[in-house]
Order: C-alpha cells, then structure tokens, then sequence
C-alpha cells in the first residue's frame, strides 16, 4: 500500500502555489506509507532556473557544499549546489548530459534521482510529513508536480527505493502496487544494456517506459505497451516535460480517482487527498477505468 498524488495546472496563475497545493496533498497520503516519501516538480525557477540543466542526487559520499566544488571542478565550470535533505540538486548553465557526466565522475557511489531542464525529483526515506519540510515543498512553484508515499514490499527501506523514479530526462513515474514479473522484464533490459539503481520493481516499469520513449513512443503509447508487458496490481502516475498520464492494471484493484477543471487536472489515490484545491467542488470526479490510458499534454 502506497500513496500517489499529482497535480497538472493549466491555469498559470496557480503556479506559485504548486508545492503548496502538493504538500497537502503529500501529507494526506502519509497515512499510506511512512518508509519513505518523494516529489517530482516540475517548472520551479529554483530549482530549474531558465536556460541551466539540474541534476539531482542521493546519497552523495560528500555534505553539499564539498559535492558542489567537485562537480565544479569535473565540469570546468561554475555549479550551484542545494542540499534538500537526503537530496542534493546541482545547477548549471551546461547541457544535461555534460552536468551528468560531471556528477558521475565527481561523486562516484551517488544514487541520481533525475536530470533534465524542468524537473527536479526530491526524495528520501522517513515520514512524508518531515520530508516534505526538508524538501521545502511549500515554498515550490511550478506547472506540475507529482507525489509518492512508500510503504515497502518488494524492496528494502532505502532511500534509492523511494518514489518518484526518473530515469530518462525529465521524466518520472510513481506507482502504487506490485509487477509480479518485474525480475524477468529486468533481466530483458539488462540483456540490452540498460542499468539499474535499486531492487525496487517500480524501477523496472520506469525503465521500460523511458525506453518505449527513447525510441520514439509518445507516453500513451509507452503505457499502454506496459499493459500488455507486465503482470500484476498496479495503478501508475507518469509525467514528462510536457504530459501527465495515468493507467491502471486489468483488476484495477489499487485505488485512484482523478479531478478535473479548466484550472488543473489532479490524481490521486483517495479522493480526500484532493479536498484542498481550488474549485474542487467544482471539479469532473471520476474512477479511472482499467487499462485505459488517461493523458494531457501541456
């Protein structure tokens, strides 16, 4: 049992209240899962200032003013560094791929939670309550965000088990349940070259979609190759630069609703979660359906 929330504005006058609107949001899904909590935002000019890539990271062999000077010195160029609890963001005015490159060699052992030039993913484990102070959640803004709550099952307790996974740029996926045949799928992708981070099934779906992606699927496409590729219970939140997507398995046994107004459209596993935002009484309120893939593009 697990949490996922997420948030899609359309309406850019409610973007300074994004991490507001998110962490409340956050908060109700404790109740979900206390193991570990993370967020995806994306558009935050802190965090993804115009015109600089951002990587983030986790658990970095080095306090965030000392990582920051050694991927300063692998890039050869200036880094802004952010300690965000167990997360640390870097930014720089580099390509994506150079500022990863840089990071990988400064701070071998260091775990990255995503890269890109709109998203940044904080996460770690303890309860969502005090991550989400960490994060500074409430002092985010942006155009969407995306939320999880862990409970662990088919992992351990680590911060590298924890949601959201992004492994392709500017992506990342968050889920409740479990794929049964996730260890086969792994090996598949392995087989071809692609590395993984965690023993956390999760992993295995994000990786999958960011390969479908890679070669050219658009994201409901991706999903619904997903479908027809794994087993098991499962609902799935994923979102790239410009998309925010939901699917769920066959049964569609694990809880979702979605929420929908000319200002935002909103996911979540109980409706309560949703309560706090703008207009919701005003909103389109409904049950996802099974293996139906529900997406808006920005």
């Amino acid at each position: 049992m697990c949490g996922i929330a997420g948030l899609h504005l359309r309406n850019a006058a409610l973007q300074p209240q994004l991490g507001s609107l998110l962490q409340t949001m956050l908060c109700q899904a404790a109740e979900r899962g206390t193991d570990a909590a993370g967020v995806g935002i994306y558009g935050d000019a802190s965090l993804n200032p115009a015109g600089r890539a951002t990587v983030c990271v986790i658990e970095s062999p080095l306090a965030a003013a000392e990582a920051t000077a050694a991927v300063q010195a692998a890039l050869g160029q200036p880094v802004d560094g952010r300690g965000s609890g167990q997360t640390t963001v870097f930014t720089a005015a580099a390509a994506p791929e150079a500022l990863e490159a840089a990071v990988r060699a400064a701070l071998p052992g260091a775990v990255l939670t995503s890269r890109g030039t709109n998203l940044s993913v904080l996460k770690g484990t303890g309860h969502p309550d005090d991550l989400a102070t960490t994060f500074r959640l409430a002092e985010a803004s942006g155009y969407q965000g995306v939320a999880h709550t862990r409970m662990a099952t088919e992992s351990a307790v680590t911060s590298t088990g924890s949601h959201p996974y992004s492994v392709g740029p500017d992506q990342c996926m968050v889920h409740n349940g479990s794929f049964a045949n996730h260890a086969t799928i792994r090996r598949e992708l392995e087989a071809e070259g692609i590395a993984f981070d965690s023993q956390n099934d999760t992993e295995v779906g994000a990786r999958f979609v960011a390969k479908q992606l890679a070669e050219g699927a658009d994201v409901e496409k991706a999903l619904r190759l997903l479908c027809e590729r794994f087993d098991g219970f499962y609902t799935l939140l994923v979102a790239t630069e410009n998309s925010f997507a939901v699917v769920r398995d066959a049964i569609a046994c694990k809880p979702a609703v979605i929420a929908e107004t000319d200002e935002w459209v909103a996911m979540a596993s109980e409706y309560r979660y949703l309560t706090g935002l703008p207009g919701v009484e005003n909103a389109r309120i409904f049950e996802p359906e099974p293996e139906v893939v529900y997406a808006w593009e920005r």
